[in-house]
């Protein structure tokens, strides 16, 4: 029978560390991985950490449940300075059967002013508690588990002293406020684990039926276990792949891959142990495809940018030794948090010696050290970039200090295109045109380009090879503060040549007019997502898109109504028109809120501050009469039609397209580019902002 995992933690074994990626064997080839003893030392489960000291891992893990208890006066610490407090969004798709429905969760710091947020944290840090027991008597926790330090009871340190000395004198430290210790088992669950299960069959080792299978199966089963869930603090990640581990030597192997192929890293300390694990075992470097650091935030962690800079987990040098150790990688997603670490030797290593890589995605990286490093990598005269790369996909969403100089030399060299996302950069006509004509474009985000012009657009999405024929995502929204760029001419141009494979249009800032609405009509049969904001067009037009026109006098039918398709759109974007009004909605000759224009969902009419928003939030009755509620994110607001009651949680459409790359919900104005669920920070581009 599989031991339980929490068993281990309690006897503090030697070998186990909380599930870090340290693996007894010692592998040096990958398939040596399959002859490895079975070691329950999974990749990346430890859960955040709450520790007095770098040096102290002895401390078993608390975890501070919201509380409503505030500190007394004469306990409670010096808040910090605003500017050394840290907090970080990660925003999540919530999939609860209702559109634009996600989960933000902020954390910040225990002793934190905010004590209903949760607490975390991965290394030493000056909080202005003395000690551990200070700060659990000011926030009582509401729920422990061990520390991946946990070395047994009596090794358990409160105030510099051993006040524990076993289970019992632990227990006696428990309140009210204390609800359970996560390695309790009640009597049910004692009876269960007792219980022989019934026609139970027993194997010898090896010679299950699951374990025979070929490993090419097993590669297809494993993965299914793997929760690919965004972080947040406490929830426990790939607990079933842990069991596997403890398993047998097969599924062990097995294993091993599904953890490694996809790295997500959190936090620093977190990043900190893989990089050990791969260094004392590079085979296991060799099993991973994707570097995910899209929710990292050591911000999070209470933190000030000094204390990262003192720690030394995440470094430019501790990056570059990552890459060197994982040859194979094939995704390498970063963000802002991270941009003064991509110095010249890690975009070196990635845009010049990993050949395999094929997605690369610097979201918001702006810094002067970023723009001088990737300047100094992206040039023509360096004599070690690659005349063609291998990237398929690429994200430079916000990267707004890029030259255009650099990407005249980097664009060229994408042959093999799919995915491109230069939201708000200084890309020009130029540099857009000399993307290689074997490109493939599926997926391409030009929103605030402010250099690029209506006709040098119009004229590359009509003519080149690269786009013409394959586009299934389209984002040219302006800010109309400052400029439009698609006039009226551009847009009478475009309209009609646009691609059949196109399913996402975001035209926001373009001079859009009743003209052109017959020009739309056509597109909607088969586009989900349409944005056509700050256009000059009423109630009516609108209503065109979703009903055929009226009969002329003394026609039975008209000619459109007997060949009308109905719209495919889901989504539809009309913020910043001033005839588009609440009322204007409500009113009976508009059609949008009536089951008719069914498959549409969500309507977003402005930003969260919009007094179009707070009409919609004022008409709640009659919007629950007819089905449809307010969602708000950050800055972003919808109105979003709810599924019937009656309609089976399997038979709704969760909004998941292939084209999303693996986002649910609809008007995601960032380019993924990898499979996986939104979250982090990435989240907060595609959906808050």
């Amino acid at each position: 029978m599989t031991e339980n995992i929490y068993d281990r933690h309690a006897r503090g074994e030697p070998g186990y560390n909380g599930g870090a990626t340290t693996t007894s064997a010692s592998p040096t080839s990958p398939s040596s991985l399959h002859n490895s003893p079975v070691d329950p030392q999974p990749l990346l489960v430890e859960r955040p950490r709450i520790l007095k000291s770098q040096t102290d891992q002895n401390l078993p893990l608390l975890r501070s449940a919201s509380s409503s208890l505030s500190p007394s006066p004469s306990r409670t610490p010096r808040a910090r300075p605003r500017e050394d407090r840290g907090s970080f969004s990660s925003v999540k798709e919530d999939d609860c059967g209702i559109a634009q429905s996600f989960v933000v969760s902020k954390f910040s710091s225990l002793g934190l002013d905010d004590s209903s947020e949760s607490a975390i944290r991965d290394e030493a840090e000056s909080s202005g508690y003395t000690d551990m027991a200070t700060a659990v008597a000011l926030h009582p926790p509401s729920f422990c588990c061990p520390c991946g330090g946990f070395r047994g009871w009596k090794r358990i340190r409160l105030s510099g002293r051993h006040l524990s000395k076993s289970h019992s004198d632990l227990r006696s430290y428990e309140d009210d406020k204390l609800l359970k210790w996560d390695w309790d088992t009640g009597p049910e669950l004692k009876d269960i684990a007792t219980a022989e299960p019934k026609g139970s069959c027993t194997y010898a080792a090896g010679e299950s039926p699951l374990e025979k299978l070929p490993a090419e199966v097993l590669d297809q089963i494993v993965p299914q276990l793997a929760a690919d869930l965004p972080p947040n603090g406490y929830t426990p990640r790939n607990v079933d792949l842990i069991s596997c581990l403890l398993a047998s030597r097969t599924l062990h192997a097995a294993t091993l891959a599904t953890l490694y192929r996809q790295i997500t890293i959190p936090h620093s300390l977190i990043f900190s142990k893989f990089l050990q694990h791969i260094v004392q075992h590079p085979a296991l470097g060799t099993i991973v495809k994707r570097l995910d650091f899209s929710h990292f935030s050591s911000v999070g962690m209470g933190r000030t940018k000094q204390m990262n800079q003192d720690i030394q987990n995440v470094t430019a040098t501790t990056l570059t030794k990552c890459l060197e150790l994982t040859p194979r990688l094939q995704e390498f997603l970063v963000q802002e948090h991270l941009e003064d670490d991509l110095d010249e030797r890690v975009l070196r290593k990635l845009f010049c010696d990993l050949e395999n890589l094929r997605a690369i995605d610097l979201c918001a990286s702006s810094s002067f050290m970023f723009r001088t490093a990737f300047s100094a990598v992206i040039n023509a005269e360096n004599p070690v970039l690659p005349q063609v790369l291998n990237i398929r996909r690429l994200s430079l969403h916000e990267c707004s200090t890029l030259s255009s100089l650099t990407l005249e030399v980097l664009l060229p060299r994408l042959r093999f295109l799919t995915h491109l996302d230069v939201c708000h950069t200084q890309l020009t006509d130029k540099t857009l045109s000399s993307i290689p004509d074997t490109a493939r474009l599926t997926h391409l985000n030009l929103s605030r380009c402010t250099r690029v012009s209506g006709e040098g657009v119009v004229d590359f999405l009509t003519t080149h090879p690269a786009v013409k024929d394959t586009l299934v995502y389209l984002n040219l929204q302006a800010d109309v503060s400052r400029y439009r760029l698609l006039s009226q001419e551009n847009v009478g141009a475009l309209l009609p040549r646009l691609p059949w494979t196109l399913r996402a249009l975001n035209l926001n800032g373009a001079n859009i007019s009743r003209a052109h609405m017959q020009l739309l009509l056509p597109l909607t049969k088969h586009l989900e997502e349409l944005s056509i904001g700050y256009s000059e067009i009423n109630i009516d037009d609108v209503n065109a898109l979703f009903v055929p026109a009226p009969p002329a006098d003394g026609e039975d039918i008209s000619i459109e109504e007997a060949m009308w398709i109905p719209p495919s759109l889901h989504y539809l974007d009309l913020t910043g028109i001033s005839a588009i009004t609440p009322r204007a909605v409500f009113a009976s000759s508009s059609v949008l809120l009536r089951p008719m224009t069914q498959p549409l969902e969500v309507l977003e009419l402005g930003d969260n501050s919009n007094r179009n928003i707070s009409g919609l939030r004022q008409q709640t009755a009659a919007g629950k009469r007819l089905g449809w509620v307010v969602r708000d994110l950050g800055r972003r607001a919808w109105y979003v039609r709810e599924p019937p009651k009656d309609l089976k949680p399997e038979e709704r459409d969760n909004g998941k397209r292939s084209w999303k790359m693996g986002a649910m919900w609809w008007g995601m104005r960032k380019v993924p580019v990898a499979w996986g669920e939104v979250g982090g920070l990435y989240g907060h581009y595609m959906f808050k902002k």
